[in-house]
């Protein structure tokens, strides 16, 4: 692993985490809105399950976008973060979703995925380790010179 970019401490990328909650409630909240909109032209009473099915696309295309478009949502840059393959490559559109689908049920299990990153020998999660991804930490930007 020499020559890659520090994995970042655990609690930064829990907090980053709890930031990502925030947006993809925002997220959701805005996929329920044009739920609400589509029931009202077909029927009002399906206004939840068009919100069920259309918040699983709309949080992972957030997700897919931001980590191949850049590898960065708005909290891992915040964190200074960002998503890579192990060999420090942009990670592709099949390992994003490949991504997603394993944290899922990894976050949904007695959080085992984050359980795993205290012994795991590179600190990552579970998922990351399965689909082949890791976090790293970016440099911090450096001031401007006068």
């Amino acid at each position: 692993m020499a020559g890659q970019a520090a994995t970042p401490g655990v609690g930064r990328r829990l907090l980053s985490l709890v930031y990502e909650i925030l947006l993809l409630v925002a997220i959701i909240l805005l996929a329920g809105g044009l739920a609400a909109g589509l029931a009202q032209i077909t029927s009002p009473e399906l206004a939840r399950t068009y919100t069920q099915i259309l918040a699983l696309p709309t949080c992972t295309g957030y997700f897919t976008w931001q980590w191949c478009r850049g590898g960065q949502t708005l909290p891992m840059k915040t964190w200074r973060m960002r998503i890579e393959t192990v060999d420090g490559s942009r990670i592709t559109l099949p390992r994003a979703l490949l991504r997603i689908a394993l944290a899922i049920p990894g976050y949904s299990l007695l959080c085992s995925s984050i359980i795993w990153a205290f012994f795991d020998r590179d600190g990552q999660f579970l998922h990351d380790r399965l689909a082949g991804t890791r976090l790293a930490s970016t440099e911090k930007p450096s001031a401007p010179q006068p």
